[in-house]
This record gives structure tokens, sequence and C-alpha cells, in this order.
């Protein structure tokens, strides 16, 4: 399948059949996504308590390894208990700046049995890349890496 893009279902099928689970899971996972259009760093960070920590991430290195619960979108989709999808980022007071280039951003939280475990936290250089159908298939590999989040 070299060069072809796959679909949020597709991936999130192939993640179901990996025996890998935990952190390598999560790895695979962005690994994926970072072949998507305009996902120009894909990450994972994990909640503990009131801090989120990065995770697994493919992309440019970030300053942003700790964001406290309610700072920045990250922390602010933990705090709201909701996904959030940023059309431009420049418009945003309380926006972390992971890199100068990013101008969309799109956050899903992932949970299981209601319980907050982290986010898949992605970052465009094109405004408004992120659409429902993005976060519908987001959700939908979000749940996966649910059911297998423990090493």
């Amino acid at each position: 399948m070299e060069g072809t893009v796959l679909t949020y279902s597709e991936i999130a099928e192939d993640l179901r059949k990996s025996p890998l689970k935990g952190f390598a899971l999560r790895r695979e996972a962005m690994n994926r996504l970072d072949g998507l259009p305009g996902y120009d760093w894909s990450g994972i960070y994990r909640l503990d308590g009131d801090l989120l920590r990065l995770d697994a991430f493919v992309g440019a290195a970030t300053d942003h390894t700790e964001i406290p619960v309610g700072r920045g979108v990250c922390g602010t989709a933990v705090a709201e208990n909701q996904n959030q999808v940023i059309a431009d980022v420049r418009e945003l007071s309380n926006y972390l700046a992971c890199s100068l280039e990013t101008r969309a951003e799109i956050v899903v939280l992932i949970r299981r049995d209601g319980t907050i475990l982290g986010q898949i936290d992605i970052d465009s250089h094109t405004t408004n890349r992120f659409s429902p159908a993005d976060e519908a298939g987001l959700e939908e590999i979000a749940s996966v890496l649910a059911e297998r989040w423990d090493d």
C-alpha cells in the first residue's frame, strides 16, 4: 500500500488487528496518521494527574512535553472534557505554539469508561484543515487506543 492514503476506518481496523498495545500501539497510530494530508505533527499526550505528558509523536520535537490541564488547546480539551477543533490557532489568546507554521489544530480525547486517559493532538500548517469527519475518524482511532492503553 505504499503511496496510498488510508482512511480513518482503515487505520482503526489495522490498529485493531495489530498485536501491539500501550505505547507501541500509540506510536503505530501516530505513524499512520502522519501519512494523512495536512497532518504536520501527530502526537499523543497522556493525562497524569493535572498534567498532560507527551507520549508517542511524529514530527518536530516540541518544548511542550508537559501541559497543565486548562492551558492551551490540549489543556482546555481536558478541562472542558470536550474535543477541540481550531480552524486558525492565530485567533486564540491561550495558544501554546509548538511550531510557528501551525495554523490549525484538533485535539480528540481518549476515554475509557468515561475516564480521560489522554488525547490525540494533530497540528496542520493549513487553516481550516479539520472537519467533523476528521473528528469522528480520530474518535474511532481513540477508542481503539483506549481499549489497549496499558503496556
